[in-house]
């Protein structure tokens, strides 16, 4: 095979994909978006250049992101999409001698046998030898390094792009868990419905997910907390641009909505829990990742509302990402857990 065939974990995540090299790391993050020529679909760009272009495309071009509420809405875009990013990591080499990889990819816990096999399609027609799924959750506690294969109950809260998972794992295996379709983007468009209710200001949601990571938070702690962001939008008396101030409290208040929903997802997934795997969760507190868990002080209020330790993952981000990786060397202890592509598409 020689050292050009790596083996390639990816997270389809739907605001962005990442793609873990287990010789080189974490080799590409960049926005799950796509520009086309609308009439041609010719593909013009993709990822942080085609995320550029969002919101202000001349009309012969549209920028879309084909991975909707974390499960793929466009088959022929997502395997697009793919492949130019593998290509981009590969460089000519793969291309060149013909290997081909094997891939591990996340999805969330609750995708459909119809998206199973979309997102194995996707990849094999990337040009991949074998692939094999994981539930994101299974693949973001590998990555924050919980020890998964042992009989111990760990309990993760995967807050992405388009969904959350809330998991609890033993055994190298999901015992328990819920996906919802609350997560990042739905705290922008929150963001984006609050300022149009509060200020009749209309605003862009590239603007909204900068004044999220700016100013925004689950909860303030005290007021030395509150800080303030300039927000330019679309004033939607006179249709004139206009310059407004939001401060933390306002954020907060915008986003209590999305970010009960997932305290109560969690919640919800503790009372189902088996009372073994509660009690060392319990000791070992949930563990946090994605990047909606760097939403300020959300673990302070999940730890308020459980009574339980909450801790955000380090490398929150890239965790599911990395977790792919790790996976391909633990193929044999996950076992039932991964969905491969050879039984899968045979059927």
């Amino acid at each position: 095979m020689g050292r050009f065939s790596e083996d390639i974990g990816i997270d389809l995540g739907t605001a962005t994909f990442l793609i873990y090299s287990k010789t080189r790391g974490l080799v590409l993050q960049e926005p799950s978006v796509i520009a086309m020529a609308r009439d041609s679909k010719q593909v013009k760009a993709v990822g942080e250049e085609a995320y550029r272009m969002i919101g202000r495309t001349p009309g012969g071009i549209v920028a879309v992101r084909p991975i909707k509420d974390g499960v793929i809405a466009d088959e022929g875009l997502t395997e697009k999409m793919i492949t130019m990013f593998l290509q981009k990591v590969q460089g000519n080499a793969g291309r060149l001698f013909g290997f081909k990889p094997q891939l591990m990819v996340g999805v969330p816990s609750n995708v459909s046998d119809v998206e199973k096999r979309a997102v194995l399609r996707a990849a094999l027609n990337s040009n991949a030898k074998r692939a094999f799924l994981i539930e994101e959750p299974l693949a973001a506690a590998i990555g924050a390094g919980l020890k998964i294969a042992e009989p111990i109950g760990s309990m993760v809260v995967d807050i992405g792009g388009g969904s959350t998972d809330v998991a609890v794992i033993s055994l190298g295996g999901i015992v328990v868990s819920e996906s919802m379709r609350v997560a990042g983007n739905e705290f922008d468009e929150s963001i984006i419905r609050y300022v149009r209710r509060k200020h009749n200001v209309l605003i862009g949601e590239r603007t909204a997910e900068e004044i999220k990571v700016k100013v925004g938070a689950a909860m303030l702690l005290d007021d030395s907390e509150n800080l303030t962001a300039e927000v330019r939008g679309r004033d939607l008396v006179n249709g004139l641009p206009k310059t407004i101030s939001l401060d933390s409290t306002d954020v907060v208040e915008a986003l209590s909505e999305p970010v009960t929903k997932i305290v109560e997802g969690v919640k919800r997934v503790l009372e189902i829990t088996p009372p073994e795997l509660v009690s060392d969760i319990i000791d070992r507190g949930i563990v946090m990742t994605g990047g909606g868990s760097l939403l300020r002080n959300f673990d302070e209020l999940l730890r308020q509302t459980t009574g339980i330790p909450v801790a955000v993952a380090e490398n929150a981000v890239e965790a599911v990402a990395v977790g792919t990786g790790m996976a391909l060397e633990m193929i044999p202890v996950l076992g039932d857990s991964l969905v491969s592509s050879d039984n899968y598409l045979r059927r």
